[in-house]
């Protein structure tokens, strides 16, 4: 046997804080679908959605441990450090969600007809989840860049995170527009989903580009200055469909500002709206947060730059 051959494992995967966090992912992701598919159980569109948020984030974590460990992301064209910070991040949104949305529709004070035995494996899953989105903050607090600290890669900032969370609130309106919000009645809110749609997309470019390790420059533009007009852009589009679609919506002319009494719980035209703005206006915010960050990082970058003494 070789002698060298323990060198072929990462010990930092295993031995380290970022290790034992993607340790305790798997234990919790391990457990919750353990108890989801022995007792506690999952049923309807809420129910499949939080176990494929645990099942993928799980399997996602088996992937990510395995190639660190291994040492074979090496092989691989992409930059592990932002590729593996979006995951976490990505995860933690995930868990956060299902840890929100699993109690609220499946747990009860009072023991269902199966006993309480239902009941308690489905605190357990709660309890669990919430675990695990501590694992998959953990990770992302141990990667992400600091004040001072040399920056390994883009997605480990603040502007980098706020793209995950940003495409993460754009799946949120995608699916109150997918469910009866009615958006094809007018011009107006079709020009919001266009917007929406658009700034997702513009989203997901610069992730994947980071994560594809094309950052060097953008035609002319260098990657820094491509990133701040692509958030402008998406800033002033934001804030156009944020004035747009509530009066399209809400303004007694074109709908009605409160809900109706006749509107069936969890299928109401109206709750999707409602959702729909809520989340504007939130991505409205992040959007201008990361506008705001993006150009401090790159006004701090150009002073070091030309002052080496800093």
């Amino acid at each position: 046997m070789d002698s060298q051959a323990g060198a072929y494992l990462n010990k930092r995967a295993l031995c380290s804080p970022l290790g034992a966090a993607r340790i305790c992912q798997l234990a919790m992701g391990c457990a919750v679908i353990a108890m989801v598919a022995h007792s506690a159980g999952y049923s309807g569109s809420h129910g499949v959605f939080c176990m494929a948020a645990w099942c993928f984030c799980f399997a996602m974590t088996v992937v990510v441990f395995f190639l660190d460990a291994t040492r074979l992301y090496s092989c691989l064209p992409v930059s592990w450090d932002n590729l593996t910070v979006t995951c976490a991040a990505f995860a933690t949104l995930m868990f956060v969600t299902a840890s929100v949305v699993y109690p609220l529709f499946f747990v009860r004070s009072e023991c269902p007809y199966a006993g309480c035995e239902v009941r308690n494996f489905r605190i357990a899953v709660t309890v669990c989840s919430i675990l695990g989105a501590l694992a998959y903050g953990a990770e992302v607090a141990l990667c992400r860049a600091r004040p001072g600290q040399a920056v390994v890669g883009y997605m480990a900032t603040a502007s980098g995170l706020l793209k995950v969370v940003q495409g993460f609130v754009a799946c949120i309106i995608f699916g109150a527009l997918a469910n009866g919000s009615e958006y094809s009645r007018y011009a107006a809110t079709i020009f919001c989903v266009v917007v929406y749609a658009f700034c997702f997309a513009l989203t997901a470019v610069v992730v994947v580009m980071t994560v594809c390790g094309r950052t060097k420059s953008v035609r002319c533009l260098p990657f820094d200055r491509f990133v701040v007009v692509c958030t402008l852009l998406e800033v002033l589009l934001y804030l156009s469909a944020s004035v747009v679609w509530p009066v399209f919506c809400f303004d007694p002319k074109y709908g009605s500002p409160w809900r109706p009494s006749s509107c069936p719980q969890g299928k109401c035209p109206w709750d999707s709206k409602l959702v729909v703005a809520v989340f504007s206006f939130v991505n409205f915010g992040l959007y201008v947060a990361d506008l705001v960050y993006s150009q401090t990082i790159r006004y701090t970058s150009s002073r070091v730059r030309t002052n080496p003494r800093l």
